[in-house]
């Protein structure tokens, strides 16, 4: 009898009918159980917070406040967390008309006036000021100088010329600076491309430390951290999520003490452990929003390469109903033939937008092969990515298995990169 699976898929998930005969692993999120009382937990988080005084006692004084917020990729739960924040800063006398909310959108396409009512909440998005980043526009930026390491720093002026830099976001795994979160909400989040093209290159991208779950010594991570101290960043709330999104635990204060200890938090609860490596993983984009583009699909095939076997196999089920991405990576997708080629070909060339995304995809399609379920592409488009796509899900099932010997182990991930697993031989 045929195994029917739920997969994160769109708004609305998608079924799956697994067949029968192949050893199915099923890793689904684990996750903290939601608070009883977020609103409280956010409260105290703020008022006692992680190696710095309350927020409110640090905005005391201050005139200006820029708060840095996830784009609409993102599940961040803005609309519970932004008002206390809020109502912090105007107890301290910071001004309203002193203190605006920037969507820390890095390279993605900016936020419309519907998705910024989404991300915040109409009650703010109407009375407060709620701003796009804009990374290609140069003159909207502070230069700080560059990094140790030679990263020119240019952060957004709004943040960087403001009294108080504050960030809000969640914390799950990202597939090059081990964890998102902290440091993220400034760079790549409120950088210029000019410097999110550094942090994005080869040196950053090849670098095996650079991946899910990895913060010891992650060179990235590092990175991203000296960025956010040279931008002041001055505070920093931070949620890890429920399976139902809802917020199982409040990190708060010090942007290096209360991120390391969220990450402590997430590694413990998301961590899943397989004896061995698998024949095949059947993995997901992770549903709306993640998987509102093929770009962002990409997160779930990296996150699957840790637990496949080389030669193993790897689809992927994305809606991507808003196509492939930006129009820099969907010009990349067209120009190269193979995953050899495009390595080849950025090794002494100028970084251009987006290579990154598909040079992760690129390292896990050397080892691996690779399907996708992209019904958001066009059939031309589909066409042209390294692997065999398709825009229904049983003919992508069917493709995956064809010539995949019966008993073989199938790891199935309903919700794509939010699950963090890894071989280890701990788990034997």
């Amino acid at each position: 009898m045929s195994k029917n699976m739920q997969l994160a898929f769109g708004r609305n998930g998608i079924s799956a009918e697994l067949p029968e005969g192949y050893e199915y692993v099923v890793l689904d999120v684990k996750s903290a159980t939601a608070l009883a009382d977020e609103s409280g937990a956010i409260a105290a988080a703020l008022d006692a917070p992680i190696g710095s005084v309350p927020l409110r006692e640090l905005a005391r004084g201050k005139r200006t406040a820029a708060i840095s917020v996830c784009d609409i990729t993102r599940p961040a739960p803005n609309r519970k967390v932004l008002p206390h924040v809020l109502r912090r800063l105007e107890e301290a006398g910071v001004p309203r008309d002193g203190i605006v909310i920037l969507i820390a959108t890095g390279l993605h396409r900016p936020a419309t006036d519907a998705e910024i009512v989404e991300i915040v909440g109409p009650e703010i998005a109407a009375t407060w000021r709620v701003e796009n980043h804009e990374a290609r526009d140069f003159a909207s930026h502070h230069s700080l100088g560059t990094t140790k390491s030679g990263t020119p720093v240019y952060i957004d002026k709004r943040f960087a010329l403001a009294d108080l830099r504050i960030t809000l976001g969640f914390i799950e795994p990202h597939l090059m600076a081990g964890f998102s979160g902290g440091r993220k909400l400034v760079a790549p989040g409120l950088a210029a491309q000019e410097t999110i093209k550094v942090l994005h290159s080869p040196r950053f991208m090849r670098e095996p430390r650079a991946v899910e779950g990895s913060i010891a010594d992650n060179p990235l991570h590092r990175e991203l951290t000296e960025i956010a101290a040279m931008a002041g960043h001055s505070f920093m709330i931070d949620v890890a999520l429920s399976r139902d999104r809802g917020i199982a635990q409040v990190f708060a204060g010090n942007p290096v003490e209360a991120h390391r200890q969220g990450v402590a938090f997430v590694s413990k609860t998301l961590l899943q452990a397989l004896p061995k490596a698998v024949d095949a993983v059947i993995t997901t984009g992770a549903g709306y929003p993640l998987d509102l583009t093929y770009y962002q699909c990409v997160k779930g095939i990296t996150a699957a390469s840790h637990i496949v076997k080389d030669g193993g196999r790897i689809l992927v089920a994305g809606a991507c109903t808003e196509g492939s991405g930006g129009p820099e990576f969907t010009r990349l997708l067209g120009e190269y033939p193979d995953a050899h080629s495009f390595l080849k070909a950025i090794e002494d060339t100028p970084v251009t937008v987006d290579q990154w995304q598909l040079e992760k995809l690129a390292l896990v399609a050397l080892r691996t092969k690779l399907y996708y379920c992209v019904p958001g592409l066009a059939a031309e488009l589909r066409s042209k990515l390294w692997g065999s796509a398709f825009a229904a899900l049983p003919e992508s099932i069917d493709s995956l298995l064809s010539g995949l010997s019966k008993g073989s182990t199938i790891a199935v991930i309903p919700e794509g990169p939010y699950v963090l697993a890894q071989v280890t031989a701990s788990a034997a």
